[in-house]
């Protein structure tokens, strides 16, 4: 009954990923058969209970979901018309029977290969997600209240922004002086020229 270990990978991803997808439909009595060493057309044989018609097409069409994600090549199915209640999945090295109770109870494949290895596949399970260790938990914001009188802290107003002062407007005392009436203004002195040299005459007295 244990999983047999030399089952290549990605099959037994195969096998694993059909079983959680039927599980997922509500599939019943799920069963996964080994008959390699009795067949020559598959390798695997997955049986699954559906409750009624449209319970069956619904199996079959996560079969086909899980068999393209995997880009599993399906070689054909058979529904045996409808109302047959048996629907087969043909993927080479799996082939997948869905039946309806009454079906599977007629048909009795478990007993048509009881030779075969009986599986016992499970669904991967979820991945526990990280937990990240050493970090401090957040710090909470501090409350409101205070410690000593349990009243709610009254929260101080914000300060009012400081209006800049104005640039002061000259005083009219500054401003440019008019002239008095029945005084005139004074001429700019004229700039004196360059003094012209003594006489020689002059300049010998001074010289005595």
């Amino acid at each position: 009954m244990a999983l047999n270990t030399e089952i290549d990978p990605q099959t037994l991803a195969l096998l694993r990923s059909l079983v959680a997808a039927f599980e997922d439909k509500k599939a019943e009595n799920l069963t996964v058969l080994r008959v390699s060493a009795q067949s020559n057309i598959t390798d695997f044989l997955v049986l699954a209970t559906g409750n009624s018609e449209p319970h069956l097409r619904a199996l079959r069409v996560e079969a086909e979901k899980v068999l393209d994600a995997a880009k599993v090549v399906i070689a054909g199915m058979d529904q045996g018309g409808y109302g047959s209640g048996w629907t087969v999945v043909d993927a080479y090295q799996i082939m997948i029977h869905f039946f309806t109770a009454e079906q599977r109870e007629n048909y009795a494949l478990e007993k048509l290969w009881r030779d075969a290895e009986v599986l016992e596949v499970k669904a991967p399970e979820a991945k526990p997600k990280a937990v990240v260790k050493g970090r401090a938990p957040a710090a909470r914001a501090p409350s409101s209240k205070t410690a000593a009188t349990g009243k709610v802290a009254k929260k101080k107003p914000a300060a009012k922004p400081v209006k800049t002062a104005k640039a002061a407007k000259p005083s009219a005392k500054f401003a440019k002086a008019k002239p008095k009436a029945g005084v005139k203004a004074a001429k700019p002195v004229a700039k004196t020229k360059g003094a012209k040299p003594a006489s020689k005459t002059a300049a010998k007295k001074r010289a005595k």
